[in-house]
Formats: structure tokens, sequence, C-alpha cells
């Protein structure tokens, strides 16, 4: 049981999924995952359409609940279920009973991001009527802990208390600007976020995400709409913002040349089940995953 709860956590794992399975009725998108990623890793969640890799990183998020299985944020279970009601029926997986005696937890992605986890999304969510500054400006918010009374008196001068308002709305103005420079469109800071060409929209997203202080970045399609030269520039965004940052970084992406020169090792999917895990030379050379993505050759003349 010690391995389950996590009591020997090693404390250079940043996440780790324990037999996470999500199934939607009769399908199985995500089944019997389980995979550690160390602090400071960029550690890549590929596999093709349909592989559930969106359907683990909401598992990981709390967007879904799933259907058996722990997730693990820095040595403290934070996502755990086990099959009930119809679904006890349902779902036979060799895991299934380790969890039945330990508490359900399902937090919303709200609490998911207090404790220092911050993602984008494949479809880009902004305030898309906000300006880019905005955009930024009330994600860095969440940090703030003035009360109404020091917000109506905002005094630069005076006791401690009285002058948080002030003295914090500053410093949450520099972060955004800093944020925003980092990213590369702080003169587009006034523009609609919705008028933004699709991959500033993509950058502006990213810049949000770190505006919440997260020790582990998910980037979901980070390089979906992005012209070659954007993805290249991308590439080095995300090791400038993880050294930066001194973040962990957990990406699903398509792009393979992103995947394979940025990661430091990747987990592959297929049809919701573990393929394979190792460096990207290790994945590139291994035949399982050459055939997810290509298709087994036919081995027969065949017809002409």
């Amino acid at each position: 049981m010690s391995d389950i709860t996590f009591k020997h956590h090693d404390p250079n794992v940043m996440l780790e999924l324990w037999h996470v399975t999500k199934r939607f009725g009769g399908l199985t998108a995500v089944g019997d995952v389980s995979f550690k990623i160390k602090k400071g890793e960029i550690y890549a969640l590929i596999g093709p359409n349909g592989a559930g890799k969106t359907t683990a990183f909401n598992s990981i998020t709390g967007v879904y609940e799933p259907t058996n299985g722990q997730v693990s944020f820095m040595g403290e279970p934070i996502v755990r279920n086990y099959p009930q009601g119809k679904m006890k029926q349902n779902y036979k997986g060799k895991e299934a009973g380790k969890f039945v005696q330990m508490p359900v937890l399902d937090p919303t992605p709200d609490r998911i991001t207090k404790l220092g986890m911050a993602r984008t999304f494949q479809n880009i969510r902004l305030f898309k009527s906000e300006t880019v500054y905005n955009n930024v400006l009330t994600a860095c918010h969440a940090e703030a802990d003035y009360n109404i009374f020091q917000s109506l008196w905002r005094l630069k001068v005076g006791p401690k208390w009285l002058t948080k308002y002030y003295y914090q709305e500053k410093a949450l103005r520099e972060k955004t600007e800093e944020l925003l420079k980092i990213m590369g469109i702080w003169e587009q800071r006034d523009m609609i976020a919705v008028n933004l060409p699709y991959g500033q929209q993509r950058k502006l997203e990213i810049a949000r995400a770190l505006a919440t202080d997260p020790k582990l970045l998910l980037l979901d399609e980070p390089a979906a709409g992005m012209n070659p030269e954007e993805t290249l520039a991308l590439m080095d965004l995300i090791r400038e913002i993880r050294d930066r940052f001194d973040l962990t970084v957990l990406i699903i992406e398509h792009h393979m040349d992103l995947v394979m020169n940025v990661s430091d090792r990747i987990f592959v999917l297929n049809f919701g089940k573990p393929l394979a895990e190792g460096t990207p030379a290790e994945i590139q050379s291994n035949p399982e995953v050459i055939e997810a993505y290509l298709g087994k050759e036919d081995d027969g003349d065949g017809d002409a």
C-alpha cells in the first residue's frame, strides 16, 4: 500500500500517475497509464489522433474524474478514484481494487491551479474581449490578497495594511509587463486579444498560465496554428521559460520536430494504452511507435 500512497516519495519527482484509467461508458479513452515526471524535465505525451492525450491532461487537472487510479503532485495525492456504480461492473482492469479503501479525491480545476499547476488548451481560451495586457493581469490577481477596504483607500503612504493594495497592484503590473516582454507581445498589449495573430494568441495563453506562478506547466498543442519560423522560436521559448522560472513542463504535441528537439523524455499513447517511454532517440527508433504512426507495411505482393 505504501507505493500507492507515496509515503516514500522521491523528492525529485514532480508528477506521478498511478494506473490512471478514464472510461466513457464502454469506451476506454485512457487505460492503465502510469508514469513519473522529474523536476525540471520537459516531458512530452504523444500519440496519433484519438490516442487519449488530452483526456489524460484533463484527468490530471481536475476537468475529468478518472474511472480508476491516482495522480500525485510533489508527493501528495491530488486526484484519486475507483470504479463505482455501473462502472464497478463494467471496468475489470487489473488495478480496479487497489484504491477502494482510500477516499476519493476530486479537486476542481481552480484548486489544482492553486496547488501549482497551470495549463493551456488545445482550443485557445482567452478573455477574447479584453486586451492582451488585461488577460495576463487578471491571471496575476490570483495571488492578490488585499481586501475591499484596502482597494477603496488605495493609499501609497501610511500604515502597511492600508498601502497593501497600492504596492501589490504595482508588483502585479510589473509582473504582467515582464511576462509580455518575455513572450514578445509587449508591443501588442493594448490590442484586443481576439485580434492577435493566432501564433501570438498561443503565446498570450502561455503568459497567462505563467502568471499563476506554476511549478508544473502543461501545454496542450502549443505549436498548433504556428508557421515553421514561429514553431522554431517556440522551442527556444519553452526551454527559456523552463530555466527562467524553474519549471517542469508537460507537453502534448503533434509537431514531431518540436517534440524531438525540446523534450527530455517522451511517453507514447496508442488507443488509450501505454505504448513506449524513453528519450527522443529511443522513441524515434522504436518499431512499435513507428508502426503506430506510419502503419505496418503489407508483406504480401497485393494487386497491381
